[in-house]
Formats: C-alpha cells, sequence, structure tokens
C-alpha cells in the first residue's frame, strides 16, 4: 500500500507543483526575505488521544510541530493560524479555553503572533490544523536537497525521548505528583517538546549547512527524506547516535534504546549536513559525544543513492525507514 509520501510525490508530479517537498513552502516576499509557511493536521486517536494529555499539553504540541518546521529550513517564525473541528460533548467543557491557553503561553515564549484561523463542529473526534508563517533572508532557507557525498551527519541534542514517552503512556503511565522523574521528562518529550527554534537560523546563519529536516517521523525516515531529494544516500555510526539520558531506565536493553533513538519520531530535533572540512567550525563546546554537546556527527553521506547504512559492531547493516507513518 503506498504511504502519504508516495502520494504526496504523485501529486507534485503529476500537478507540477514545484514549490512542494521541504518542511515549508517558500514564497518571495520582498527584496531582502522569503516568506516560509508550514500547514500541519493533528487528528485525535491517530496524533493524540485525550487520555493521554492535558488541553494544555496538546495546545503546546499542535505549535510545537508547526514550529519545528520553521525551524528546520532556517528561519524565525512570526505568525500563526489555528483551525480546531471540536465534537458536541467537548464543546460545554473548559477544554477549548483550556488548549488556547497551553498555545497561547508557547506562541508569546516563542514570539508568535495567533492572527486568525476556524472553529467548526467535528462529528466524533477533535481534528486541529495549525499553520506557522515565518521569515528566511532571501535564497537563504535550507532544504533537503543539497546534501552531498562526503558531507557529514549532525543532529542536535539527544534522540529517543519523545518514544520512551510514548511507551510509558502505552503502559498507562501518566504525570502525578509522584511519578519519577525520569517518568516526567520522558512524558514532557512526548506530550510538550520544544523545537529547535534558535538553533535553526543561527545554522542558516553558518552559510555552510547543506541540508536540513526536523526529526518528526523518526532518524531512519527524515534520513531518508534527505537521501531521496539530494540523490545521495548515508552512512550511520550506532556508537554514535546520541541517546537520551532517560532510556536506560526506561529499558536496559542497548538495542531497544537503540531503536527508539533511531525509529521514533516527535524528537523535534534538528538533523542537517555540512561539508566535512565545516565540522570544525561548528565551535568545539556545540559538538561532541557528551551530555552537554549541542551538536553530534553521526556519519556520513554517501553516493549509495537511496540506502542508509547502519554501523553497528563494525557491521554494516541496511537501514530501512522505520519512523511513523499515517499509512
Amino acid at each position: 500500500m503506498r504511504s502519504e509520501f508516495d502520494f504526496i510525490k504523485n501529486i507534485k508530479d503529476k500537478y507540477g507543483l514545484g514549490r512542494i517537498g521541504d518542511d515549508c513552502a517558500i514564497l518571495p516576499k520582498n527584496d531582502e526575505t522569503d516568506l516560509l509557511i508550514s500547514s500541519d493536521m493533528l487528528v485525535e486517536d491517530i496524533d493524540f488521544r485525550l487520555d493521554w494529555t492535558t488541553p494544555e499539553s496538546l495546545g503546546h504540541k499542535a505549535l510545537t510541530v508547526s514550529l519545528s518546521d520553521i525551524a528546520a529550513m532556517g528561519g524565525t517564525p512570526t505568525f500563526a493560524l489555528l483551525s480546531i473541528a471540536i465534537p458536541e460533548h467537548l464543546w460545554p467543557t473548559d477544554f477549548l479555553d483550556r488548549f488556547y491557553a497551553g498555545y497561547h503561553s508557547h506562541a508569546k515564549r516563542s514570539r508568535v503572533e495567533l492572527v486568525g484561523g476556524d472553529v467548526s463542529r467535528s462529528p466524533e473526534t477533535l481534528v486541529i490544523d495549525s499553520i506557522v508563517l515565518g521569515e528566511v533572508p532571501k535564497g537563504g532557507a535550507i532544504l533537503r536537497s543539497g546534501a552531498k557525498r562526503g558531507d557529514a551527519i549532525i543532529v542536535t541534542f539527544r534522540l529517543g525521548g519523545a518514544g520512551g514517552g510514548l511507551r510509558l503512556l502505552e503502559q498507562g503511565e501518566r504525570h502525578s505528583a509522584d511519578l519519577d522523574s525520569w517518568k516526567s521528562i520522558l512524558l514532557d518529550s512526548q506530550l510538550r517538546p520544544w523545537p529547535q527554534l534558535g538553533t535553526g537560523p543561527f545554522l542558516q546563519r553558518l552559510g555552510f549547512v547543506n541540508s536540513m529536516i526536523d526529526i518528526s517521523d523518526g532518524l531512519s525516515s527524515d534520513l531518508m527524506h534527505i537521501c531521496q531529494a539530494s540523490g545521495v544516500g548515508a552512512r550511520i555510526n550506532a556508537d554514535k547516535i546520541p541517546i537520551n539520558l532517560n532510556l536506560p531506565s526506561l529499558t536496559s536493553d542497548p538495542n531497544d534504546q537503540l531503536d527508539l533513538a533511531v525509529n521514533a519520531g516527535e524528537d523535534y530535533q534538528l538533523l542537517f549536513t555540512v561539508p566535512d572540512d565545516k565540522v570544525d567550525e561548528l565551535s568545539s563546546d556545540m559538538i561532541g559525544d557528551d551530555s552537554h554537546g549541542l551538536f553530534t556527527a553521526i556519519g556520513r553521506i554517501t553516493p549509495n543513492v537511496g540506502v542508509i547504512e547502519l554501523v553497528r559492531d563494525n557491521v554494516s547493516e541496511i537501514l530501512e525507514p522505520k519512523g511513523y507513518r499515517h499509512f
């Protein structure tokens, strides 16, 4: 069965939609700036469950998913639109007030102004449509399609926390006053993720980042998006992948920890490539394997188009994209 990515590619090719294919649409704004537009839909029981989260956290996350797309292009968010289709049983409650409280708290911190949207009724489930606009210096948006053979592959911070939080939710864990701190951190990684709003524009200003994407579907899937858009392959090293420091408390199996870091989505970290000779220009206090490193180099771009290799214990295996898919 075709995936949503196959469907999007077919529509793009069939109708000649050349502006589709990155985290945001890029439109001309003026002589100095391009406009970025991101659109995301969240559907109850597909993208979230109301019994797992709070209205405030859901409002926060609904904004994060779109803010992260702006960051992944190296842009700065400016304005937002939000539309909601709400089932009748939620309308008389305080759900929407609390949802918008969480949304606006995040928007204020992110310096984003809500300028419009719509509210409608849904027959059964809650549906959220989030649109965020941003800006980036003219011609300076970082695309998925610029990776080149020999480039270093780099990720921000650590991976797998959101996947660990999802597993806890599936096991019945919820936030409570007596919850272990590591569980609370993992749950927040899933329910209240933060986009890399400062890091994206910083990388854009460096001027040598070749390609970038946010890790929303999972490292394996999002790296494949870069490979397909750039016409390249990749080789990553298992022992270099920065695993969330709380995952060992969830599972003692190193392979399980690695699986969460590689295949679970919604960490909203950034995955990008730079020429190998530019890695050292990322300041030494920002790149490394320790818990304080903002950036970690995990591999190299290869000429093996559309193939990702995972090197583990000096053995190379083909890494198939196993991140989240709607279909």
